[in-house]
């Protein structure tokens, strides 16, 4: 290994330096303090776990995107987490169960084998909320509103909040008579939005008309309000599940809207995204000139049926250094304070005096040992004047 080997990191990983560290630091305080203004408790759980804990009814790109070692002690597999969301399930079911709402929140690092999105990071530090043991739609309204307010508290302005609910194409797909193998063939046409594919496909596996009528309007389904509106006049006869779907995204556009005017809202009705997981509503907010997802989340009921406890859930998470990096908090490197290189007594205290005042003090090394950078971070200096130490510009 040469020596500029040494110091190179991994692809997609990297380490967060001071001034950066500082912001992501920052906010990662500041979206805890906001979830524990919300009712949302903390839960710290470790890096790896036993893989039969981790990878639990999370779809196959959790899966994947999980690495394994083996445990010296037992002989079993563990996994470094690639997802966080699956240990917060562990916990609300055995660790501490409750019989009603429980809302948890988190922040740590995540480990993905592989990047997710083309130049993505392998590491990110996952944020995040979870409601758990709530069926009703007002716990969604809820995860997308803390959700909005978390990037809002990162400084991002304009946000475009994109809807969707898996109950659409799971009810076509039961309509049209598909297998699980056709059901994963379309599944990955509509994710590329190849509609003269798609088109071709129907017509070749599926027979009934109304059903094959519906599928390939499906990837046209995407825009404004006015696409609710197109669908429930396409899908006035389809399944009941379907119809109930889509009062169900009106019922979430309308309070989003009313809690965010500024939001904008768009709804793609063939988002696969969680298909294999996602029981209901999903989400993901995007910002202008940022091509992936800054957050996202949706229903994923039952996930905790593997620990003994099936329950409602919902939740969202987000990449804090992403967001840390997209918005503007208003945190800039403070002004510092230089205190000379002296043993005395006051002087000590007094620097305490303003630490604790919250003020930045960096005491001065001996024999000129003073980096620049740091030394152009301080505007005052500590002198003493008439046997006093005071705090003069410098």
């Amino acid at each position: 290994m040469t020596q500029a080997e040494r110091w190179m990191l991994p692809d997609g990983i990297a380490e967060i330096l001071p001034a950066d560290a500082k912001r992501v630091e920052t906010l990662r305080r500041n979206l805890l303090d906001l979830y524990h203004r919300w009712g949302y408790e903390l839960i710290i759980p470790p890096m790896v776990e036993f893989t039969e804990s981790l990878l639990i009814g999370m779809g196959r790109d959790v899966d994947m995107s999980t690495f394994r070692v083996t445990d010296q002690l037992s002989g079993r597999i563990l996994g470094i987490r690639a997802d966080i969301t699956p240990q917060a399930a562990r916990i609300d079911s055995h660790s501490f169960p409750r019989s009603g709402a429980n809302r948890l929140c988190y922040a740590g690092q995540v480990l993905y084998t592989r990047p997710r999105a083309p130049m993505g990071p392998r590491a990110p530090i996952q944020v995040g909320a979870e409601i758990y043991g709530v069926e009703s739609l007002q716990a969604d309204i809820e995860i997308i509103s803390l959700m909005i307010a978390t990037l809002r508290t990162a400084g991002i302005r304009q946000i475009h909040l994109d809807l969707g609910h898996v109950a659409i194409f799971r009810s076509l797909a039961e309509a049209a008579g598909l297998d699980s193998e056709q059901r994963n063939e379309l599944i990955a046409l509509l994710q590329s939005k190849a509609v003269a594919d798609i088109s071709s496909w129907v017509e070749s596996n599926v027979k009934d008309a109304d059903a094959a009528r519906w599928l390939r309007a499906l990837p046209r389904l995407a825009g404004g309000s006015e696409c609710l509106e197109r669908a429930r006049e396409l899908f006035a006869n389809g399944p009941e599940a379907l119809r109930a779907a889509l009062e169900e995204l009106q019922q979430v556009a309308d309070a989003v809207a009313r809690r965010y005017p500024q939001v904008a809202l768009f709804f793609d009705l063939s988002e696969m995204r969680g298909y294999d997981y996602e029981t209901g509503l999903v989400f993901a907010a995007y910002s202008p000139g940022h091509g992936q997802a800054l957050a996202n989340g949706g229903r994923y009921n039952g996930i905790g049926a593997v620990f003994g406890r099936d329950r409602a859930a919902t939740g969202f998470s987000s990449d804090l250094v992403t967001i840390n990096a997209l918005g503007d908090n208003g945190l800039r490197e403070g002004d510092a304070i230089l205190a000379p290189a002296s043993d005395c007594e006051q002087l000590w205290q007094l620097a305490e005096q303003l630490r604790d005042a919250g003020e930045v003090v960096i005491s001065s090394m001996p024999g000129g040992g003073d980096d620049s950078e740091t030394l152009a971070r301080c505007d005052r200096e500590l002198v003493q004047e008439g046997g006093r130490w005071v705090v003069k510009p410098r």
